[in-house]
Order: C-alpha cells, then sequence, then structure tokens
C-alpha cells in the first residue's frame, strides 16, 4: 500500500518522504511525554499517548508547534481528551499543509480497523489557511464540521469510514479542491452544490446508499476518475455525458437498469466497471470502450444490436445444491447454481458462468508438502479443496467460501486464499466472514479451479511502481518504509513488503546478552523479473532501546539472506547507513530479506540464522492415550504447548494414557513420525503408514491427530504387554533402523528422535470378548452390572454388537482394578450364563500363568522345597 500525500505539490510531496524517517515519539527509554521533534514533520499516530504529547507541546514557549508543516495525531483516544486536546492547540498560528486526524491503527477481533472517537473539530481550525491536505478517515463523524469547508485552500479531503449521511451544500466552495474521498459512509443523497468543485479531478463515492445522483454532477469538467461503486443507483443523471475530462468510471455493484447511451462517446474514458448490476439492454457502442466489464448482468433480453451470449431464459430460478459426504461431483448449466458441499465448502455460479454444461468434481486432500506452498512465516489454517477439471476458464468470476480454523492472534496477519494457477502459487484477494463465533470463512472470487487452501500470513503490502516514482509504507509497522525514485522503472512494477518482528525476550535469551536488540525483519519482492534502473531507499526503525545520539556505529550490523539459502550475510560493510535519532536509511538494488542487528557479537551471521529459525519454531508436547473400554486402539497426537491441558482434560473421560512428553520444537509443515517398539505392531492399513510408520506433517492450526489400531504377536494370554511408541523427525527413511539401532541414534547430537512414550496392552480380555455373542447381557447380569446400565450400553451400541460386549468387559473390569478375586468372579459369571467353553480356556489359561510364573521363580533360586507348591518338583 503506497502512502501517497495527495493535494501537495511535487516539491513538497517530496518534501514530506524525504522527512518521513523523522516521525515523532517519545524516546522508549526515558520517561515523559516530551517527543523529540525533527523538521517540519510531527507524528503522533505510531505511538499511544499522542494526545498527551502534543498538549506537552502546547504547553512549551515558545511553541514547537510554529515550525510544524505535517502533523498526524491519532483518534483512539478517550473522547473527552481529544475534544479538549484538539481544542487548546493554537491553529491560527501553525502553519500546517497536512492534517492527518485519523483511526484505523487498532484492529478488532477480525483484523477490521477500528474507528477513532473523532465526532466534530474546533471551529478555530478554519484558521489553517496554508491547509491543502485533511484527513479525516476511520473515524465517528456524523456531519461535517462547519469548519472544513472554510479551508479554501484545501486540496485533497478524505472523509471515508465514518458515519455521514449527507454533505453540507457548502462543500461547493472549495476552489482548490482536487480529489474527495467519503467511502464506506452512509450518505444518501449528494448536494447540489458538488458540480460547482471546478478543480476536482478524483471523486470516489462507493459503499454507500446513493440511489440518485444530482444532474450538476456533469458540471465536474475536470474530473478524471468516478467511483460509484456498491452504492443503490437504479439509473444515472444523463449530464454524465458532460464529463469530457472522464477516464474512469466504476459503477459495480448497483441496481442500474440502463446507462445513457452517451457514455460511449466520452474522449478520454478508458474503464468502465457495470458489474453485478440488472442491466439488460446495452447499446452496441458502449462495447467500444476499451476496457468495460459486464459481469454479473442478467443480458438475457438484450436487444436485436446486442444479443446474449448465453441465453439464459431470465425466469429461471438458480437452483441450491446441498451436497451429501457420498458425492463427490455436480453439474453446473449456463443457468448458474449455488452448492454446499458436505465438507462446509460453499460455491455460488453466477448465471452465464459457463456457455455449457460442465460437470464439477471435488475432493479435500489432507494437508501435505506437495499440496501446500507456504512463505517461512506461513500458517496453514485449513485443508486442501481441490476443484477439477482444473485450469477451466469461466465467463463469470465464482465466489468460492472456505470454512477455517480461525487463528489464535492476527496481530499484523492477515487471512488469505492461496491457490495454483499453472505452476505457481498466488494469493486471492479475500474477504472474511464469521458466521457464528470461532466459525469464519474466507470468501474470495476464483477464474478457474485448481486447489485452494486458506493461509494466515504477515500483512503484506503491495503498490504499483510507476516510472515517476512513489513510496511504500508498511500498515503494520507504519516506520518501515521503501523509497522509489523518480526514473526507478520505465513501466511500472509490482512490489510487495512483509514485515515481522521478533520479541526482544527471545532474542537475550538466545544471544544471552542483555542489551542486544533486533529492528523488525523486512521481506521485499517485486514481480517482475526485470530490476529497477537505479537503487531505492530503504528505511527500518533502529533496535528497541537504540537511538541515534547513543549508538555504537561498531555494534550496528545490516544483514541480508537471499532466498533459497538459509545464510545471513553481514553487508554493513557493502552499504552506507543514513542514521537519525530514530531510523536507518540504506540502499539496496536487489530486493530480499533485511535485518537490523545491535549486539556486541563479532560474528551474526549464525546467530541470525539461529533466531530466524526460532521466529519459525512452534513449542509442542507429544501425546499417547488409549481409549478405556478398547486400550488396542491408540491416539497420538501433537499439540502446541498452551493446547495441551485443556485437550487431555476433554479427553480424560475416553481415553487414558501416560503424562505428555517433554516440550520438543517444529516448524510450520515439518514431518515426523511415530513407530511402535517393544512388540506393539500397528494394525493398520493405511495411506499414512508406511512400513508400519505413522507419517504426520505438523501444522500449527490444525489437529495434528491419528487414532490407530495396534496389536502385538507376544504371548498376551497371560500377561500385559508393555511397548513403546517413539517420534522421529523426517520422512520414514527407506530402510527403517531396528530398534536397537533406533536406540542408539537418538543419543546422538544430530538425533531425530523426538520423544518415547509407553503403551500397554493388557492381559487379552479381548479373546473372551470375541468368544461372547448375543448372550452377553446374561453374562453381565451375573457379573453384577444393573439392568439398566445394559439398556445404556446397548443404545450406545445399538448398531455394534462387538462395541456392546468390548463396553461391557473394560468397563466391568475397571472397576475390579486392585480388587482380589475378579478373574474367579468373571468365571463364575461365565459358568452361570451356560458357556462353560469359555469358562475352561480361561481356567486353562491361569494354570498356565501358574506354571510359567513357578518355573521363573525356580529359575531364579528362590522356589521353596514345598512339595504342596503348585509345580514344585518331586
Amino acid at each position: 500500500m503506497a502512502a501517497v500525500v495527495e493535494g501537495l505539490e511535487p516539491e513538497e510531496a517530496g518534501a514530506a518522504e524525504d522527512t518521513a524517517g523523522l516521525a515523532v515519539k517519545a524516546a522508549d527509554a526515558e520517561p515523559g511525554p516530551t517527543p523529540i521533534l525533527a523538521g517540519n514533520w510531527l507524528n503522533l499516530d505510531l505511538y499511544p499517548g499522542g494526545c498527551h504529547r502534543l498538549l506537552h507541546l502546547c504547553a512549551q514557549q515558545p511553541s514547537p508547534l510554529l515550525q510544524v508543516e505535517f502533523l498526524q495525531l491519532s483518534t483512539h483516544e478517550n473522547p473527552g481528551l481529544l475534544e479538549t486536546t484538539l481544542a487548546q492547540v493554537p491553529w491560527s498560528q501553525l502553519c500546517l499543509r497536512s492534517l492527518v486526524l485519523k483511526g484505523g491503527q487498532s484492529r478488532g477481533a477480525l483484523g477490521a480497523c477500528l474507528r477513532g472517537t473523532l465526532t466534530t473539530l474546533p471551529t478555530a481550525l478554519s484558521g489553517l489557511t496554508r491547509l491543502v491536505h485533511l484527513d479525516l478517515s476511520f473515524n465517528s463523524l456524523e456531519t461535517l464540521p462547519a469548519c472544513v469547508p472554510q479551508l479554501r485552500g484545501l486540496g485533497t479531503l478524505l472523509l471515508s469510514y465514518n458515519h455521514l449521511s449527507e454533505l453540507p451544500e457548502a462543500l461547493g466552495t472549495l476552489p482548490t479542491l482536487s480529489f474527495l474521498a467519503v467511502t464506506h459512509n452512509l450518505l444518501q443523497r449528494l448536494p447540489t452544490a458538488l458540480g460547482a468543485l471546478a478543480s476536482l479531478q478524483r471523486l470516489d463515492l462507493s459503499e454507500n446508499l446513493l440511489d440518485t445522483l444530482p444532474p450538476e454532477i456533469g458540471g465536474l469538467s475536470n474530473l478524471s476518475e468516478l467511483n460509484l461503486a456498491s452504492n443503490r443507483l437504479q439509473s444515472l443523471p444523463a449530464s454524465l455525458v458532460g464529463l469530457q475530462s472522464l477516464q474512469l468510471l466504476i459503477l459495480h455493484s448497483n441496481l442500474l437498469t440502463s446507462v445513457p447511451a452517451g457514455l460511449a462517446h466520452l474522449p478520454l474514458l478508458t474503464q468502465l466497471d457495470l458489474r453485478d448490476n440488472q442491466l439488460r439492454n446495452l447499446t452496441p457502442e458502449l462495447l467500444d470502450v476499451p476496457c468495460v466489464r459486464l459481469q454479473g448482468n442478467p443480458l438475457g433480453e438484450a436487444s436485436p444490436d446486442f444479443p446474449t451470449s448465453s441465453g439464459i431464459p431470465q425466469d429461471l430460478e438458480m437452483p441450491t445444491l446441498f451436497l451429501t459426504s457420498d458425492v463427490n461431483s455436480f453439474p453446473v448449466t449456463p443457468q448458474g447454481c449455488s452448492v454446499t458441499l458436505a465438507c462446509g465448502v460453499r460455491l455460488q455460479f453466477p448465471a452465464g458462468a459457463t456457455a455449457v454444461p460442465v460437470t464439477i468434481h471435488y475432493r479435500l486432500w489432507l494437508p501435505e508438502p506437495r499440496l501446500v506452498s507456504l512463505g517461512p512465516h506461513d500458517s496453514l489454517l485449513s485443508s486442501v479443496l481441490e476443484l477439477w477439471p482444473h485450469g477451466v476458464a469461466f465467463q463469470q468470476d465464482v465466489s468460492l467460501w472456505l470454512l477455517f480454523v480461525p487463528p489464535r492472534t492476527r496481530r499484523c496477519r492477515e487471512v488469505v486464499v492461496r491457490t495454483r494457477s499453472e505452476d505457481s502459487w498466488r494469493d486471492l484477494e479475500t474477504h472474511l466472514e464469521e458466521e457464528a463465533p470461532k466459525r469464519l470463512w474466507a470468501r474470495c472470487q476464483v477464474p478457474h479451479f485448481s486447489w485452494f487452501l486458506v493461509v494466515l500470513r504477515p500483512v503484506s503490502n503491495a503498490c504499483l511502481v510507476p516510472p515517476e516514482g512513489t513510496l511504500l509504507c508498511s500498515s503494520g509497522h507504519p516506520e518501515v518504509k521503501v523509497i522509489f525514485p523518480p526514473g526507478a522503472t520505465e513501466e511500472p512494477h509490482h512490489v510487495s513488503m512483509q514485515v515481522v518482528r521478533m520479541a526482544g525476550r527471545e532474542l537475550r535469551a538466545l544471544l544471552g546478552e542483555p542489551e542486544a536488540a533486533v529492528s523488525p525483519l523486512l521481506c521485499l519482492t517485486q514481480h517482475s523479473p526485470a530490476g529497477f534502473l537505479c537503487p531505492v531507499t530503504v528505511q527500518l526503525p533502529l533496535p528497541p532501546g537504540v537511538t541515534g545520539f547513543s549508538l555504537d556505529c561498531s555494534r550496528l550490523h545490516l544483514l541480508y539472506r537471499a532466498p533459497p539459502a538459509a545464510n545471513w550475510d553481514d553487508i554493513t560493510a557493502q552499504v552506507a547507513l543514513e542514521l537519525t535519532h530514530l531510523y536507518a536509511r540504506f540502499q539496496v538494488t536487489r530486493f530480499s530479506w533485511y535485518w537490523l542487528w545491535y549486539t556486541t557479537k563479532t560474528c551474526v551471521e549464525g546467530l541470525a540464522r539461529k533466531a530466524w529459525e526460532r521466529l519459525r519454531l512452534h513449542r509442542v508436547n507429544l501425546i499417547a492415550l488409549q481409549r478405556r473400554r478398547d486400550p488396542e486402539q491408540v491416539l497420538l497426537q501433537c499439540l502446541p504447548r498452551n493446547k495441551v491441558d485443556a485437550t487431555l482434560h476433554r479427553l480424560l473421560e475416553r481415553y487414558r494414557g501416560p503424562e505428555p512428553s517433554d516440550t520438543v520444537e517444529v516448524f510450520e509443515g515439518e514431518k515426523f513420525f511415530a513407530a511402535f517398539e517393544r512388540g506393539i505392531e500397528v494394525d493398520a492399513d493405511r495411506p499414512d503408514c508406511v512400513e508400519g510408520r505413522i507419517c504426520f506433517v505438523f501444522y500449527s492450526h490444525l489437529k495434528n491427530m491419528k487414532e490407530v489400531y495396534v496389536t502385538t504377536s507376544l504371548d498376551r494370554e497371560t500377561q500385559a504387554v508393555r511397548g513403546q511408541v517413539s517420534f522421529y523427525r523426517g520422512s520414514v527413511p527407506t530402510e527403517v533402523p531396528q530398534e536397537a539401532e533406533a536406540a542408539r541414534r537418538r543419543k546422538g547430537a544430530d538425533a531425530l528422535w523426538m520423544a518415547t512414550l509407553p503403551i500397554k496392552l493388557p492381559s487379552n480380555l479381548l479373546s473372551v470378548a470375541g468368544r461372547l455373542g448375543p448372550d452377553w447381557p446374561a453374562v453381565a447380569l451375573h457379573l453384577g452390572l444393573p439392568y439398566h446400565e445394559l439398556e445404556r450400553i446397548r443404545h450406545k451400541f445399538r448398531d455394534d454388537l462387538d462395541g456392546q460386549i468390548r463396553h461391557m468387559l473394560f468397563s466391568w473390569a475397571e472397576r475390579q482394578a486392585g480388587q482380589l478375586g475378579a478373574v474367579g468372579r468373571l468365571v463364575q459369571a461365565l459358568e452361570q450364563s451356560d458357556r462353560r467353553d469359555i469358562a475352561d480356556e480361561v481356567r486353562a489359561v491361569l494354570e498356565l500363568g501358574r506354571h510359567k510364573y513357578q518355573d521363573s521363580i525356580r529359575r531364579t533360586g528362590l522356589a521353596l522345597k514345598d512339595p504342596s507348591l503348585p509345580g514344585a518338583s518331586t
């Protein structure tokens, strides 16, 4: 997102950019509200307490505000304090050229920018005779303050994201106003005096409640851009054909049934957006506009001179489909349809999206690296949805809603839908919709079908760099800027930036140095293979606690990383660092990763690599639990450390097992596997089981959980089998090591072993369960189970006879734990239920167990020479 100071002359805008690095804040290490002024720029919207700092400046004599020309103040303040502060500023004595009083610096639960508390302005503000740029966006204005129309030198007025329902007629008295933005308000009508703004070049009134336009709007002879999208317009005044300077006209998402034919004759009109209206007839001349967009209009009743491309009958209602889990395809006709898949995904095909009927197939894949493309600091929030036929282009964009796991925090991060296009991945413009608490949808428009997934990434700010240059700022870290000088490119270039911050506590723990600090980590990306013709300037804030007045330059290091390499290079000696009190500026020609370090260490490249890895590591615990009613069913899960206690508490009634493993660290998307050892084997034929090893891929926001059935080849008739499950990093090796070799490897310095947890299979009570049949209730009653307990088991496992038997036996065995004579009671209950065959088998097993026990005692030399003992030698 490029930060442009609208309404200033070119040399003034350049001065604003040059002084952007001198934004004012209080020194982090010094108490008190006194800010440090530098140049003619006063920026009080980056840090809390801006009103107190401004009041402190007003109280000084002579006031430092007299030299300020560019003032920014956040309106996320107490309403009373904000009103008091603005009333005490000596506006008439100031020489301000630009005034920004806006909210939007804070975000809500869904990541939306919050509005400030500003509801009015003091009348004294009309004394700013030199003011050319006024930004009041993201506030709570319901009416335009009376002082605004009195600012006769105003060139730019930004009023977006307020609560304005109308604009005053006095607005037409601003003779030099060239840019007016009133988007995302509640405007229902426009003043007729709007047509008197002879200098107006750009007018943005999108996202309002306008249903008509005054005819006087056709008097804006210098207007080049007009945006009326997302209103309620049903018709347009014929006077629009008088906008002879108009180049861009945006009218999408309205209720228009027709447009003036004369628009086609505007000499400079190059873009006309008429999507999502109710247009049924268009004149052929409108198609001669170089770029006209008509998707989402019911053009089925077009005139003979303009035949419809789809021929869709307009009296047919769009069908709605709800698919069950056993259906993996659905038909789409030119009529369009709305589809809800069994996995919760929703799609909407507008009428005319396809010219002929087509069958769409879908599949929901478990995420794995070959299907998931993640950046170093991205997190996956959903499974992978595949829609095919791949690459089938639609005549109109299809709407797609993907359900995803809400992230724990989205500070300086954003949710996007990522799709595969040919051989590369790209992020789609994404909108979030909340259906219920903790149930979020990511909505996007897709031009064709492929793979789709939802990703949480650091906020990406992008701009199109024109030949005349521009300024790119980070929205999450406004102190990070990139300045593109004029002549940096001959053709427009798409450029984006991402910023990641590292906690100082983690860095100091890593380095063992109390004064170590780093700046935010900056990633610069350009989407064009061609380079820039001249270097661009990057501005990074100095590391926390470091100022230009006190820093030791020998301890300041500028590090650079060029993917795909993981190494960081110290390029401090190769660039000229320009230091101010708060910032460091340098020029670059390569777009990659940059990081400022302040440390006494001399070789920081290796430390930077470790710190960068630490940024991407997740601390997790591994658990292995056995179902109480069926110990052969084992649940394996990898959990973020902060979710372990809550998860175990939730599973306690159904599962039991050892304590979680020690904390280990894994990367997003890292592979690992579970190997059962010491007589325990996996009884599974499943795609994620390789050579008896269960494969995992860790994704921090998904359930890294597998449930498997285990068995053993050891003798379980007389004693329990005590085995274990171990977790190892990486993929299952081609040659799976034996247990002894695996145990030796886990002791090495570079061991891939993560954790080992015990697994215990009880003596074979399951063999008894396997011999019982529909007569199990008789055995249960003789074991002492009440009748209502039998009815509860029948209802819970009403379609599963084996489940009824196992549940009955294991629940009874749990209650007998620690009591003597439990096996005898089981044998007696079997005999009383006329199952002497099973009772005899249990007796034989017990006798065999006694003989084995006595043999083991005798081998150790502990047997008594008493012939009365069972198995004693005679």
